[in-house]
């Protein structure tokens, strides 16, 4: 497929083939990091842990990427990508070898914590490596492609990973998931240049970045816009099961559809962001607002509630390319020479994001029920464009 667009700009088959190996290594990454999810009964059986126990290797990965991924950053952006993203390669296949051959539970999680800090690590270059190498007005579109590796995990990589952990044990995943490595590790030796060098930077400098209030706006608005889906998504399926009353057996069938939807997103996010993001995405997140609130609706009955629910996919991605691009772009204002730390923040946004969505959606679910989560994720939403408003209003200003 051709990648151009109507001012005749496209991609040399060299770069179309480091977009391949970007978008590879972030499905990769994705898988590793969710692919345990479908698997946690069997673990907790083989290590004789509980159930709770053995998800904590799924919120331990989800910590370690948020905390461990700025804090390595700054330690280590100095150094080039080349040599750097596939020392981490090298770390992440080591990692999910340690895990497969893990015969107990802290084994386990600390192969897991290692693993999640290099995937960290290089999901943060491979959208810097995309925002430099590629022609300006392909930015949006190659760095939404790289987003969307983690999608495809999500539809495919992980369903198979979770097959084959199922079929041969939990183990299997993880030669799995180190096999997928192996193959990354080929693709990115062949393609990432070798001529991006890393920029030095004094802690000061990468950590002042934070003290910048368009910085600060910028890491809290997709954090919001993530924590108002989680805050319904992360409840899903007893959603389905006890609100719409959805039969067990066509779940899986309806995260797959939603799946889809959340890919189309992620490509649209691209398109978003190469057209003033920032302008549209004010909006973008009060219709975000507006579709969560129906919920409350539209639960009543399966297919409104199935349609909101996919709408809701639909939703859930399209700010990622502009928000990650405006990071990078507002620490090249304020300190050239972090622009690697601003892109880690970005992770750190989203996993935070998720992790605070969760927590309310429990807080809910708890207090006043499942129906509920909608439009207490719509606030989230609301609150998201507030800050969006802000963003734009300093942005343009500046300018």
């Amino acid at each position: 497929m051709e990648m151009a667009n109507s001012t005749g700009v496209s991609l040399s088959i060299q770069q179309k083939l480091l977009v391949f190996a970007l978008v590879l290594l972030t499905f990769v990454t994705g898988t590793s990091e969710f692919v345990i999810v479908g698997l946690l009964s069997e673990v907790a059986s083989d290590l004789e842990i509980t159930i709770s126990s053995a998800g904590a290797l799924v919120s331990g990965f989800a910590f370690a990427v948020a905390v461990g991924t700025p804090i390595v950053t700054v330690l280590v952006s100095r150094y080039p990508a080349y040599s750097l993203m596939l020392t981490c390669m090298v770390i992440f296949i080591a990692g999910n070898i340690t895990s497969a051959l893990s015969s107990a539970y802290p084994l386990l999680m600390g192969a897991r914590v290692v693993t999640a800090v290099a995937c960290g690590l290089m999901q943060t270059i491979a959208t810097t490596v995309a925002s430099e190498t590629m022609p300006a007005e392909k930015r949006g579109m190659v760095v939404s492609l790289v987003f969307a590796g983690f999608t495809i995990a999500s539809v495919l990589g992980v369903p198979l990973g979770t097959w084959i952990g199922q079929a041969g044990g939990w183990n299997m995943a993880f030669w799995f998931t180190a096999c997928l490595g192996i193959v990354s590790l080929v693709m990115l030796a062949i393609t990432l240049p070798r001529n991006l060098k890393g920029t030095r930077s004094s802690l000061k400098s990468q950590l002042g970045l934070m003290t910048h209030y368009p910085m600060i706006l910028a890491f809290f608005a997709p954090a919001l816009s993530i924590a108002a889906t989680y805050v319904v998504y992360t409840y899903i399926a007893p959603i389905l099961e006890n609100v719409l009353l959805i039969p067990a057996r066509y779940i899986s069938l309806i995260l797959i559809l939603y799946g889809a939807a959340s890919i189309v997103s992620t490509l649209l996010a691209g398109k978003l962001a190469a057209r003033n993001g920032l302008r549209k995405l004010r909006f973008v997140f009060v219709i975000q607002a507006v579709i969560l609130a129906s919920l409350y609706f539209t639960l009543h009955s399966a297919v409104p509630g199935l349609i909101s629910i996919l709408f809701i996919g639909l939703a859930v991605y399209l700010f990622n390319v502009t928000f990650q691009l405006h990071l990078i772009d507002l620490a090249g204002e304020y300190s050239p020479s972090a622009k690697v730390f601003a892109a880690s923040l970005f992770p750190v946004s989203v996993n935070l994001g998720i992790a605070v969505g969760a927590a309310i959606g429990g807080l809910v679910t708890a207090h006043i029920g499942l129906l509920h989560t909608g439009w207490v994720g719509g606030v989230l939403a609301l609150a998201a464009s507030l800050l969006t408003f802000i963003s734009y209003h300093i942005y343009c200003r500046n300018k």
